[in-house]
């Protein structure tokens, strides 16, 4: 099968690494195929920057319907994720969401530990229904372009902040796209499960599809059609027209 790991900033080295950890997490047959943005911010860190993103990563997605069986958006705040559920073929799913999920069903309370401002994620949580098994958010005083930078430091502070965060949580979601693949390497110094959004999504995305689950054919999520617009890439507008 054909995953489709679509970054949602146009920073080539996330995508890499998100790249990079979906295929150490795929299964034998598994073809992971990474994209990039063609236009929008180079690291999403504002509510400015994820909206841009959300029409980025829309198109870039676009460019691909009919030629994966999967989408993982390798993007910690789970970018247009229902608007890309509506609009794909196939099924879509967000790194943070699979994880989180996932942390259910080790049991008890998980945790999400991220980069830079909590709050986001706090809402992240909530909106996908989560907030009462989500037992704390932590972010840490790292920037993305720092985790890449310096991924030994980073493993650091992850870490100290997961050893701190287990008094309260029974697992440990590592929020952010910079920090994909970084729990592999951790998961046996860390006093609970730290949880990798792509590993979890990538598993996750090749059980839904050995499922055959059909696409919805009528509700808010079924595929557009008849809408019309300007200025779209061909491939987002045809998607649009249906």
């Amino acid at each position: 099968m054909r995953i489709l790991v679509a970054n949602a900033n146009t920073t080539e080295a996330i995508t890499q690494a998100c790249v990079a950890a979906a295929r150490a997490a795929a299964a034998p047959g598994t073809q992971i195929i990474g994209a990039t943005p063609g236009f929008g911010p180079a690291v999403i860190s504002t509510r400015v920057e994820n909206a841009i993103a959300a029409h980025a990563l829309l198109a870039t997605l676009a460019e691909h319907a009919g030629a994966v069986e999967a989408v993982v958006l390798a993007v910690s705040h789970d970018t247009a994720l229902d608007a890309a559920r509506q609009m794909m073929p196939c099924p879509v799913l967000g790194m943070t969401e699979a994880a989180c999920l996932t942390a259910c069903l080790l049991g008890g309370s998980f945790g999400v530990l991220t980069l830079g401002q909590a709050r986001p994620y706090e809402e992240l949580v909530a909106r996908h229904g989560l907030a009462a098994r989500c037992a704390e958010v932590v972010g840490l005083p790292l920037t993305p372009q720092q985790a890449i930078a310096d991924p030994d430091g980073a493993a650091a502070q992850v870490l100290a902040a997961a050893e701190a965060m287990a008094a309260r949580c029974d697992s440990v979601v590592l929020g952010g796209a910079a920090l994909a693949g970084l729990a592999a390497g951790l998961q046996a110094r860390s006093p609970v499960p730290l949880l990798d959004g792509i590993a979890c999504a990538v598993t996750l995305a090749e059980a839904m599809v050995r499922m055959r689950l059909p696409k919805p054919r009528a509700g808010s999520y079924a595929a557009p059609q008849g809408r019309e617009a300007i200025g779209l890439s061909p491939a987002l507008a045809a998607l649009l027209r249906g």
